[in-house]
C-alpha cells in the first residue's frame, strides 16, 4: 500500500532530506550545496510510504503568480518499480491542479522523460545540463475533457 502525505513536521522534512541525500547526493553525486536550496522553506513537500516505510519524496513551488514547478522527485532504490514514483506524482498533480495554475512544469532527467510523458508532460526546448546531469524542461498538458 502506498500512502502520500504533505510534510507538516520538522522530523518529516528531515526524512525527505535523507531520501534526497541518498538518491541525489550519494547515487547521482550532486553536491549538497546544489541539492538543498533557498526554496526549501517556501516549497510544499511530500513523503510517500510503501507498506508503512518511508520510500519517496517530492516538492512543488510557485515560480511566478500562476506557474508551479514540481521538483526533487526521489524514490529510494529499494522502492523503485513499485509504482511509488507514479503515486507521488499523481497525488501532487491532483493537488496543484486544484490551484488552477496557468502552467505546471518540471526539469526531468533524461532517463525519466518517458515516465513523465506517460503522466501527461511534454518536453519543451533543448536538452540542458543541471547539476552535471542532462535534463529536459517538461510542461504538463492535462487531457482535455
Amino acid at each position: 500500500m502506498i500512502e502520500i502525505n504533505k510534510i507538516v513536521t520538522p522530523q518529516q522534512l528531515e526524512q525527505a532530506f535523507e531520501i534526497r541525500k541518498q538518491v541525489f547526493v550519494n547515487e547521482q553525486h550532486v553536491t549538497p550545496k546544489l541539492e538543498y536550496d533557498e526554496y526549501e522553506d517556501t516549497s510544499t513537500h511530500y513523503l510517500a510510504k510503501f507498506n508503512g516505510t518511508v520510500a519517496a519524496t517530492a516538492r512543488w513551488r510557485y515560480t511566478s503568480a500562476q506557474t508551479i514547478k514540481l521538483e526533487r522527485f526521489a524514490v529510494l532504490k529499494a522502492f523503485r518499480d513499485k509504482k511509488v514514483g507514479k503515486a507521488i506524482l499523481n497525488h501532487i498533480l491532483n493537488e496543484v491542479k486544484m490551484l488552477q495554475p496557468q502552467k505546471i512544469y518540471l526539469h526531468a532527467q533524461v532517463q525519466v522523460v518517458e515516465f513523465y510523458c506517460k503522466a501527461g508532460f511534454v518536453a519543451e526546448g533543448e536538452q540542458f545540463t543541471e547539476a552535471d546531469i542532462l535534463h529536459y524542461k517538461m510542461v504538463y498538458w492535462p487531457p482535455q475533457s
